[in-house]
């Protein structure tokens, strides 16, 4: 089975965490993909840059000069820095973004109109689905040895790049192509309780999930990287687990079903 991993957070931002995870990475058995962000770094460049970061929902408003920034940030440096500590590793990988060989188109996200009347625009910010993905492509890929390095940058098929949430992409990929999902961060798993890295909730269903968002356990951030999970394995991804970027390889975490 193809397994998709994506990583993000902190551990980017982390030499250590990093080497440690494109080793491990590497040391995966069979076909795989990896899926990547880079919004930390991002921040920070469009602070340098006096562009004040928007968030809306966990998602970026991503105006003219976000989009550049983003751009050089998740398909340039943080692509390629990856890309080359997994050739260091062994892992014969590829960097890409969406609009390399068309492998992932995008729709711009509408802006979404609130309960108070005010109207949210989210930019060139752009939404997959499994339908997005071009398979054939992927497979192409890994059938040849290639391991695929997908950055957080598509476009839309006529010449305009957007940004996609890297939880959203990953989850598309993982449908499209019927793989397991794996979700590497700086938790071990989804924690009962936040300040205590041992309170990992070992198995997720969508009743306990409706549960544990209205006794406000899950909250924040985590609610859309839950919300895209779920609807990955509605779409077609074998599996799903979110796990700490140092247990790629033991199975430890939060195992969604």
């Amino acid at each position: 089975m193809i397994r998709v991993v994506k990583i993000g957070g902190q551990v980017l931002d982390d030499p250590v965490l990093l080497e440690a995870f494109c080793r491990d990475f590497t040391a995966m058995a069979g076909p795989k993909v990896l899926v990547h962000g880079g919004g930390a770094l991002a921040g920070r460049f469009q602070k340098a840059l006096g562009i004040e970061p928007v968030r809306y929902e966990g998602r970026r408003v991503t105006d003219d000069a976000t989009l550049q920034v983003v751009t050089m940030v998740y398909a340039g440096w943080c692509n390629k820095r990856v890309v080359a500590l997994l050739q260091a590793a062994g892992c014969d990988a590829v960097g890409l973004s969406g609009c390399d060989g068309s492998v992932i188109t995008a729709a711009k996200r509408p802006p979404k109109a609130l309960s108070d009347g005010q109207v949210i625009d989210f930019g060139w910010v752009g939404d997959v689905t499994p339908a997005s993905v071009r398979v054939d492509f992927l497979l192409g890929l890994l059938d040849q040895g290639f391991t695929p390095v997908l950055s957080a940058i598509n476009h839309d098929g006529a010449g305009q790049l957007l940004n996609t949430n890297a939880d959203t992409m990953a989850s598309a990929v993982a449908a499209a192509l019927g793989a397991s999902l794996t979700t590497c961060f700086e938790q071990p798993g989804v924690l009962r309780d936040r300040n205590d890295a041992e309170s990992v909730i070992p198995v997720i269903d969508r009743q306990s999930y409706a549960a544990l968002k209205a006794e406000g356990i899950v909250a924040d951030g985590m609610i859309p990287k839950l919300d895209q999970a779920f609807e990955a394995m509605a779409q077609g991804a074998a599996s799903v687990r979110i796990c700490h970027s140092s247990a790629l390889l033991d199975g430890s975490g939060t195992l969604l079903e």
